[in-house]
């Protein structure tokens, strides 16, 4: 009986694999960068989630050492036993006024803050109203809840409120309309001026994944929410982004539904706390987002952004519409997508091919990523690589 397990494994793999659909990890061999050094050579990086380019900025470096110099290595704990330090204290109540909130609760991955934000707040009383482009770690988190689910189709406002009206039809006590504020496969940015106008008619809550947007859209970088000028309900994060390129998530929201949430959600009761050096390097990136060098760091993204989709559609290329320093070239073929990644850093350029079950089949891409770190001339680079790359494999004209 085990044999066949195994067999079955080996069998799946093989299938992963003969649809090229392998998602092969590649060994960095140094800090996150504009530059970083894979296979024994520096190759130009255009697809880390490091938009503000803090993930190797030495401040946030000795910040995070000197976090855990004072506070050593760990807890050894979760945060109710004996977990809770001041520098986590100190993190909730930086990241809750840097976005306008009343409290945060922390957790270990923003995954985890979309496991265990539902369960708690909703029964099967209540409704969750979701997009179809939700991260998983939404999915997940709303099949752990007894809550009714609704589904609406990709920023469809129309079917957005057919299904507010059926949810308020079947008689639920509260509705959560939940929404990615950027959406990580596309760059497409929610539309939450239209989203809180329906909310509001339907006396619905508004929950945001601002994963992909906290420290660089809107002003200050406060993310998609502050960006369409509208206040919400409940915004989960992380800091494994913009805000310092490590890990960690949080919730922010009204100070009740945080002390809940502390009482009731399982990711964070059952979970060591933060590492203090994660701790300090996220404050020390979220007073550079807030600060002046944000607002500079958040102009020289938008403008690699700008310049890199015009040389790109210039170019040829099919690219996904947006404002979003996500940009998604679109291949369709997930073995063209893999070749072509694979050729680009043969080229000096690490990109990544994304495939099913990442994205819906058919609509494989190579998901390229803006950084404030980069430059104008790493940017044509990486363009004159595409153009070689995409002449070689025939997605653009000879």
């Amino acid at each position: 009986m085990t044999d066949d397990f195994y067999a079955r494994v080996r069998l799946t793999l093989e299938d992963i694999d003969a649809q090229g659909l392998t998602k092969p990890e590649r060994v960095i061999a140094s800090r996150q960068g504009p530059v970083i050094r894979v296979g024994g050579r520096d190759v130009l990086n255009f697809c880390a989630n490091n938009y503000l380019g803090l993930a190797g900025d030495e401040r946030v470096t000795q910040a995070g050492i000197a976090a855990q110099a004072r506070w050593g290595a760990g807890t050894a704990s979760v945060r109710f036993i004996c977990g809770t330090l001041e520098i986590h204290k100190e993190l909730e109540q930086s990241i809750a006024d840097y976005l306008g909130f009343e409290d945060t609760i922390l957790f270990a991955a923003a995954f985890d803050a979309n496991g265990g934000i539902f369960e708690p707040l909703f029964t099967d009383e209540d409704a969750i109203v979701s997009d179809s482009l939700n991260h998983a770690s939404i999915i997940d988190g709303v099949r752990l809840c007894k809550a009714k689910r609704y589904r609406f189709a990709n920023s469809d406002m129309d079917d957005l409120e057919t299904q507010l009206k059926q949810a308020r039809a079947d008689g639920a006590r509260s509705i959560v309309i939940a929404t990615d504020g950027a959406f990580s496969m596309d760059g497409y940015i929610a539309k939450l001026g239209e989203i809180r106008a329906l909310a509001d008619r339907y006396d619905a809550l508004i929950m945001v994944d601002d994963c992909h947007a906290t420290g660089f859209l809107g002003p200050k970088g406060r993310g998609s929410y502050a960006h369409c000028g509208v206040e919400v309900d409940f915004v989960t994060g992380t800091f494994g982004k913009a805000l310092g390129g490590a890990m960690g998530g949080f919730i922010c929201a009204k100070a009740e539904v945080v002390a809940l949430l502390k009482q009731r959600a399982r990711p964070y009761l059952f979970s060591n706390a933060l590492s203090p050096a994660v701790c300090g390097s996220s404050m020390e990136a979220i007073r550079i987002a807030g600060g002046p060098e944000g607002d500079q760091l958040r102009d020289q993204l938008f403008a690699n952004a700008r310049r890199y989709r015009a040389a790109m559609s210039e170019a040829g290329f099919t690219l996904l519409p947006g404002e979003h320093p996500i940009i998604p070239v679109m291949l369709g073929d997930a073995k063209l997508a893999q070749d072509m990644a694979a050729r680009m850093l043969e080229l000096g350029v690490y990109v990544i091919g994304f495939s099913f079950p990442v994205v819906p089949r058919g609509q494989a891409r190579i998901r390229t990523q803006m950084s404030a770190a980069h430059t104008f001339d790493q940017i044509d680079q990486t363009v004159e690589a595409f153009r070689t790359a995409g002449r070689e494999l025939g997605v653009i004209p000879a």
